[in-house]
Protein backbone atom coordinates (compact mmCIF):
# COMPACT_ATOMS: atom_id res chain seq x y z
CA UNK A 1 0.00 0.00 0.00
CA UNK A 2 1.26 3.55 -0.86
CA UNK A 3 -0.08 6.93 0.44
CA UNK A 4 0.85 9.37 -2.31
CA UNK A 5 0.44 13.03 -2.00
CA UNK A 6 0.95 15.68 -4.96
CA UNK A 7 2.59 12.84 -6.74
CA UNK A 8 5.20 12.22 -3.67
CA UNK A 9 5.02 8.71 -2.04
CA UNK A 10 4.89 9.80 1.88
CA UNK A 11 4.21 6.24 2.91
CA UNK A 12 4.34 2.88 1.82
CA UNK A 13 3.88 -0.54 3.44
CA UNK A 14 2.60 -4.02 2.87
CA UNK A 15 -1.22 -4.47 2.83
CA UNK A 16 -0.98 -7.06 5.19
CA UNK A 17 0.56 -4.16 7.70
CA UNK A 18 -1.99 -1.51 7.23
CA UNK A 19 -5.58 -1.82 8.70
CA UNK A 20 -8.66 -0.60 7.24
CA UNK A 21 -10.88 1.24 9.61
CA UNK A 22 -14.18 3.12 8.75
CA UNK A 23 -12.06 2.82 4.77
CA UNK A 24 -9.33 4.48 5.72
CA UNK A 25 -6.21 2.68 5.66
CA UNK A 26 -3.66 3.30 8.79
CA UNK A 27 -0.28 2.44 8.15
CA UNK A 28 2.27 2.09 11.10
CA UNK A 29 4.01 5.13 12.10
CA UNK A 30 7.41 3.00 10.36
CA UNK A 31 5.94 3.31 7.57
CA UNK A 32 6.35 6.89 6.52
CA UNK A 33 8.91 7.69 4.10
CA UNK A 34 8.98 11.71 3.05
CA UNK A 35 8.07 14.27 5.06
CA UNK A 36 8.03 15.43 8.68
CA UNK A 37 5.01 14.83 11.14
CA UNK A 38 4.15 18.10 13.09
CA UNK A 39 1.59 17.97 16.24
CA UNK A 40 -1.73 19.99 15.22
CA UNK A 41 -3.02 21.71 18.07
CA UNK A 42 -6.56 20.32 16.35
CA UNK A 43 -8.56 18.63 18.77
CA UNK A 44 -10.69 15.35 17.85
CA UNK A 45 -12.06 12.75 20.25
CA UNK A 46 -13.95 10.15 18.37
CA UNK A 47 -16.48 8.38 20.26
CA UNK A 48 -15.48 5.09 19.89
CA UNK A 49 -11.67 5.28 18.68
CA UNK A 50 -11.10 7.79 21.36
CA UNK A 51 -8.47 10.96 21.35
CA UNK A 52 -7.27 11.91 17.96
CA UNK A 53 -3.80 13.48 17.35
CA UNK A 54 -3.64 15.27 14.15
CA UNK A 55 -0.51 16.32 12.72
CA UNK A 56 1.11 18.63 9.98
CA UNK A 57 3.03 16.87 7.26
CA UNK A 58 6.01 19.37 6.36
CA UNK A 59 6.97 18.27 2.94
CA UNK A 60 9.78 20.18 0.97
CA UNK A 61 9.90 23.17 3.37
CA UNK A 62 5.73 23.43 2.70
CA UNK A 63 3.39 22.80 5.93
CA UNK A 64 0.17 20.79 4.69
CA UNK A 65 -2.27 21.26 7.70
CA UNK A 66 -3.83 18.44 9.63
CA UNK A 67 -3.05 16.25 6.65
CA UNK A 68 -2.64 12.82 8.88
CA UNK A 69 -4.21 12.04 12.29
CA UNK A 70 -3.04 9.09 14.79
CA UNK A 71 -4.79 7.47 17.81
CA UNK A 72 -2.10 7.11 20.00
CA UNK A 73 -3.98 5.96 23.13
CA UNK A 74 -7.29 4.10 21.53
CA UNK A 75 -9.96 2.97 23.62
CA UNK A 76 -9.80 -0.82 24.62
CA UNK A 77 -13.01 -1.37 23.13
CA UNK A 78 -11.97 0.44 19.92
CA UNK A 79 -8.64 -2.05 19.41
CA UNK A 80 -11.09 -5.12 20.49
CA UNK A 81 -13.71 -3.97 18.03
CA UNK A 82 -11.18 -3.17 14.90
CA UNK A 83 -9.18 -6.66 16.13
CA UNK A 84 -5.87 -5.09 16.07
CA UNK A 85 -4.04 -2.68 18.16
CA UNK A 86 -3.77 0.87 16.17
CA UNK A 87 -1.87 2.70 18.50
CA UNK A 88 0.70 5.58 16.72
CA UNK A 89 -0.85 4.26 13.07
CA UNK A 90 -1.03 6.94 10.62
CA UNK A 91 -4.43 7.77 8.28
CA UNK A 92 -4.18 10.21 6.24
CA UNK A 93 -6.88 13.01 4.61
CA UNK A 94 -8.68 12.67 1.36
CA UNK A 95 -6.00 14.59 -0.53
CA UNK A 96 -3.60 11.94 -0.30
CA UNK A 97 -4.27 8.98 -2.48
CA UNK A 98 -3.98 5.72 -0.58
CA UNK A 99 -3.71 2.13 -2.87
CA UNK A 100 -1.98 -0.54 -4.06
Amino acid sequence: MKAVFEGVVIAEADAGDTILIEGNHYFPATALRRGELVESPTPYTCPWKGACQYYSLVLDGTTHTDLVWAYPKPYATAIEKVGRDFSGYLAFEPSVQVGP
